[in-house]
């Protein structure tokens, strides 16, 4: 199995067991002389057995993770915390840049209004932007090539 698809099962799973939870939440409770909709005992288990195959999982693709490199020779692991390290800085320079650009549409309305300054350089923090979200889509695609190369170790 290919390390996309062991994503993609995670990402299945941890989706069943949110389903699953509800159902268990709507069930564990019902009023005498009624019957509940489904067994809670039995969801309860089935959330168990899923959240077994999801650790196992989670495990591999973990151990993979590690031990896999992208294509610069980084180890995948190491990749996956610079892109959410970029995402981040890419949140914070636009809105940053956002911030100091200040409100669309807003005028003063009076010679006598205080004027509004920026602190920051709107120009620059957008090429700053603009060259993360350049990095960032090029390790995103050696992380997704790596994903689909690289075979889940056991």
């Amino acid at each position: 199995m290919k390390l996309a698809e062991a994503l993609s099962l995670r990402a299945a799973a941890t989706r069943r067991i949110g389903q699953v939870s509800e159902r268990i939440q709507a069930s564990a409770r019902y009023q005498e002389g009624e019957e509940p909709a489904e067994d809670a005992a039995a969801l309860l288990h089935e959330a168990e057995s899923t959240l077994d195959e999801l650790e196992a999982l989670m495990a591999r693709i973990n151990r993979t993770n590690a031990a896999a490199r992208v294509d610069s020779g980084v180890v995948l692991t190491d990749a996956l915390a610079r892109r959410d390290a970029l995402r981040l800085r890419h949140s914070v320079l636009t809105a940053a840049a956002d911030a100091a650009a200040g409100h669309r549409g807003y005028a003063r309305q009076l010679r006598s209004e205080l004027r509004m300054l920026t602190a920051l350089p709107v120009a620059e923090l957008r090429a700053r932007a603009d060259a993360v979200a350049r990095e960032l889509r090029e390790l995103e695609v050696s992380v997704q090539r790596a994903n689909w190369e690289v075979d889940l170790l056991d």
